[in-house]
């Protein structure tokens, strides 16, 4: 079950950034205060269908990123149990491919600009393991990635246990060309135990979160194209395998790996 006091704790954490981060007077921190979403993943299940739905599939060319995983709904690969989501990867062979794992997003359920968004999760490990947690631009235009936009809030490769990656992409910088950088825990790894990934989002920074603790900050000067992100974003969490940012898995690597996320919250700035 999970731990209560923690989480009651926790909702006091946007209250508490300006004092908790290490900034200086080019960095803008918003107390973003009104909580607008969370799942708590409290029903043991499927995820919540008002919230998230599964995409399904291999994507084209491995989602753009030659991975090696067949995305499904089935619960082998994601369920809510014990009060925590559980995104799980597996090695086996389905519809053509030799692993499977899951990806949700809010896509036409749940879209916000600005704001803070915020998940407690434990990573999986190993060579080839690639969980994320992100967003991306929400358009019904046929406009396209790159220029959509991306942010993304975490991203981990599971041979680095004790480092991960905020990003963002745009046009004239995406890919491997995405302006990003990454946080390192002292003494620790992201898979033993659970932290806080989180962005806070205005109308000109991201800013990067781990805990309690501000490592970055994106504006319009930082970026090497246009600016894309005013506009609203929906969230996507994943756990893909093998790909162009981690390569193949290996005979180190275990399986199944699952990602456990304890809750996810947005909130925005309630002036």
């Amino acid at each position: 079950m999970k731990n209560r006091t923690k989480k009651i704790s926790t909702l006091l954490l946007p209250l508490l950034l300006l004092v908790g981060c290490n900034t200086d007077e080019t960095q803008t921190v918003v107390n973003f205060t009104e909580l607008v979403m969370q799942d708590e993943f409290d029903t043991d299940g499927a995820p919540n269908s008002t919230l998230w739905k599964s995409e399904i599939g291999t994507g084209v060319n491995g989602w753009g990123n030659n991975e090696l995983q067949y995305y499904t709904d089935r619960s082998e690969n994601v369920k809510v149990e014990n009060g925590v989501l559980l995104i799980t990867a597996n090695e086996e062979s389905f519809e053509g491919s030799s692993y499977t794992s899951a990806r949700l997003i809010t896509d036409g359920l749940f879209e916000q600009q600005y704001g803070r968004f915020e998940a407690r999760i434990r990573l999986p490990y190993g060579q080839g393991v690639w969980p994320a947690f992100w967003m991306l631009g929400a358009y019904d235009d046929g406009t396209i990635w790159p220029n959509i936009g991306e942010i993304d809030i975490m991203e981990f490769r599971g041979q680095e246990p004790t480092t991960i990656l905020g990003s963002v992409h745009g046009p004239g910088y995406s890919g491997g060309a995405a302006i990003s950088k990454s946080f390192t825990l002292q003494n620790d790894r992201f898979d033993t135990g659970f932290h806080i990934f989180g962005i806070e989002w205005g109308p000109a920074y991201v800013n990067f979160y781990v805990d309690d603790i501000l490592y970055n900050q994106i504006t319009p000067e930082d970026v090497t194209g246009e600016w894309v992100f005013d506009h609203p974003f929906y969230i996507l969490m994943n756990v893909a395998v093998g790909g162009s940012f981690v390569g193949a898995p290996n005979e180190e690597t275990n399986f199944p790996q699952s990602m456990l996320v304890d809750y996810v919250r947005v909130y925005k700035n309630a002036n």
